[in-house]
């Protein structure tokens, strides 16, 4: 284990027992890796998102600061922590988007003939999260797999050591998560048309 590597731990540790000045000092070691991570969860999204990393990175302090117990077995943990709180500050995001590219009450009608195509498809995030608190309730694992694999891009070895189990788990759960969800998306897309 690196000097940095203990000195996250021992900190993580201090921050568990109520140290509140643990999170300052631990946030400059990390700042770098959970940055990357932040660059992983946003390659998921359109070119023009306006959410960047340092600013993702932020948010994810800024929410961090108002946690008073917490209780980190390790920094694996701390890092899977923060693939969730990523997701749902991306979620939180795309509501608020879509909400203001509906309006947000003062809609602008364009006729059809002036609207601009979208490039590139992006995922729906929020009907996203709302499948993977389906897929939590039945399979928590799983989800945390989709959560650490495609919010923050981590290899099958780095999720496999985030969670304790080999990489041949990772990809036989990593196969049955995306077919489940791609069944779920699906019927609940259907559903919305109705």
């Amino acid at each position: 284990m690196s000097d940095t590597e203990s000195d996250v731990t021992r900190l993580l540790k201090e921050w568990n027992i109520g140290n509140p000045q643990a999170l300052e000092r631990l946030m400059p070691l990390v700042f770098d890796h959970v940055r990357d991570l932040a660059a992983r969860a946003l390659a998921h999204e359109p070119p023009d998102h306006t959410l960047q990393p340092t600013a993702l990175v932020n948010e994810v302090y800024l929410r961090l600061t108002g946690r008073r117990t917490v209780q980190w077995k390790n920094r694996e943990q701390f890092f899977g922590f923060l693939a969730d709180l990523m997701r749902r500050i991306l979620v939180d995001h795309a509501r608020r988007h879509q909400a203001a590219k509906r309006g947000g009450g003062n809609a602008i009608r364009v006729p059809l003939d002036q609207m601009e195509v979208p490039a590139a498809p992006s995922p729906d995030l929020p009907a996203l999260h709302d499948a993977l608190k389906t897929l939590e309730t039945i399979d928590p694992r799983r989800c945390r797999i989709v959560e650490l694999k495609f919010f923050i891009g981590l290899t099958n070895e780095e999720t496999g050591r985030v969670l304790g189990v080999s990489v041949k788990t990772i990809e036989r759960q990593w196969r049955a998560a995306k077919a489940w969800l791609h069944l779920e998306l699906s019927r609940t897309e259907r559903e919305g048309e109705q």
